[in-house]
C-alpha cells in the first residue's frame, strides 16, 4: 500500500495502479471492488481504543472525512472529476487481520464500518483533498 497524491480513476479498472485493477491483488477474481473507501473518522476511534493501524495498513483505497459511507447506498458521489456509485458494503476479512496481525481488528471494523466499494462510472482524477459530493436520489 502506498499514498498518492492524486490518482486517475476508470470505470470498469478502478484506480490507476492499484494491485486489484492489475489483477495482483490477493482476492482478485473474487467479487473485485473497483474501488474501496473507509471513513478517516473510523480510524481514528480504532486508534482511541488501542489499535493504531499504519498508513495504509487498513487496505482501503481512499480514505474520507466528514461523510458517512453506508448513507451512499443507493447514490451516485463524484470525488474530484471522477463519478462512482455506490456497490455495497464492505466487510472485514480475516485476511486483513492476519497481515496486519492485530487480534480483534476483524470484530473492530465489523458492519459498514470496515468501508464500502464503489463502482467508477465517469473517468477522473482525484487529489488529496477533494471534497464528496452526492447526486440527489432518484425518485
Amino acid at each position: 500500500m502506498e499514498s498518492k497524491v492524486a490518482v486517475g480513476v476508470e470505470p470498469g479498472v478502478g484506480l490507476a495502479g492499484d494491485r486489484y485493477a492489475s489483477g495482483r491483488g490477493h482476492w482478485s477474481g473474487q467479487g473485485d471492488c473497483e474501488v474501496t473507501l473507509i471513513e478517516g473518522e473510523t480510524l481514528d476511534d480504532l486508534a482511541a481504543r488501542g489499535i493504531a493501524l499504519p498508513e495504509g495498513a487498513h487496505r482501503r483505497n481512499l480514505v474520507t472525512r466528514g461523510i458517512r459511507l453506508a448513507d451512499l447506498a443507493g447514490c451516485r458521489f463524484g470525488i474530484g472529476s471522477a463519478e462512482f456509485v455506490f456497490d455495497r458494503v464492505r466487510p472485514p476479512c480475516r485476511y486483513l487481520e492476519s497481515v496486519n496481525q492485530i487480534r480483534g481488528l476483524r470484530d473492530a471494523l465489523g458492519g459498514a464500518r470496515a468501508g464500502i466499494c464503489a463502482r467508477v462510472t465517469r473517468q477522473g482524477r482525484i487529489l488529496v483533498g477533494d471534497t464528496i459530493s452526492v447526486a440527489p436520489r432518484a425518485s
